[in-house]
């Protein structure tokens, strides 16, 4: 029998197991890697949530800011036309003094149709100048070449003093708009000399 058995049989106890010098403190090490990584995983875990936060957030922000750009671009889109309708209603108030101004009793016809002639010029000219501080501008045609990208040709004439596919008479203006064409002139285009009765 062996030391243990002998062990037994003497005082029925049963040994204890020592512990060999250095196996406690390799156990301690590895409790405690197995809880910094623990430690470890929470921090990364509680970071994570922070950055999903954060980006939900940024998300949102951005979705807003979003909805708000596309109500501001509803509005100016609606409103688009208000500066240039506001400066025109001065033009509608000196056509309405023109018309006054002819309904009102004078002694003088002539000088009555006069002095509105007198206010329906000031007031084209008005109108001229607001057209123009908004780049709308009159397109030039008589006498020129016939260009279908400004022009529409109403009809041909024959003319000695225009040469072929020229424009002869305007009978609507064109206009320019910035760097495009409002509305062509209506023009009657010369079909040159040969043609003229």
């Amino acid at each position: 029998m062996g030391d243990e058995a002998k062990h037994q049989e003497l005082g029925g106890e049963q040994p204890v197991a020592t512990a060999m010098p250095g196996e406690s403190g390799a156990e301690d090490a590895v409790a405690g890697v197995e809880e910094n990584q623990e430690t470890e995983a929470e921090a990364l875990q509680r970071e994570l949530a922070e950055t999903r936060d954060q980006l939900m957030r940024v998300a949102a922000e951005f979705d807003n800011f979003k909805k708000r750009m596309e109500r501001e671009k509803s509005k100016l889109l609606k409103y688009a036309g208000e500066n240039i309708l506001r400066d025109l209603l001065t033009t509608m108030d000196n056509l309405d003094r023109a018309v006054d101004q002819g309904n009102a009793t004078a002694d003088d016809e002539g000088k009555r149709l006069q002095s509105m002639l007198q206010g329906v010029e000031l007031t084209r000219k008005g109108l001229v100048t607001t057209l123009e501080r908004y780049g709308v501008e009159p397109l030039n045609a008589i006498g020129l070449a016939f260009n279908p990208d400004e022009h529409d040709a109403l009809t041909m004439e024959a003319s000695v003093e225009t040469p072929a596919n020229h424009v002869v008479r305007e009978f609507a203006r064109g206009y320019r708009f910035k760097d495009r064409v409002l509305r062509h002139a209506q023009v009657v285009v010369s079909s040159g000399p040969g043609n003229a009765a």
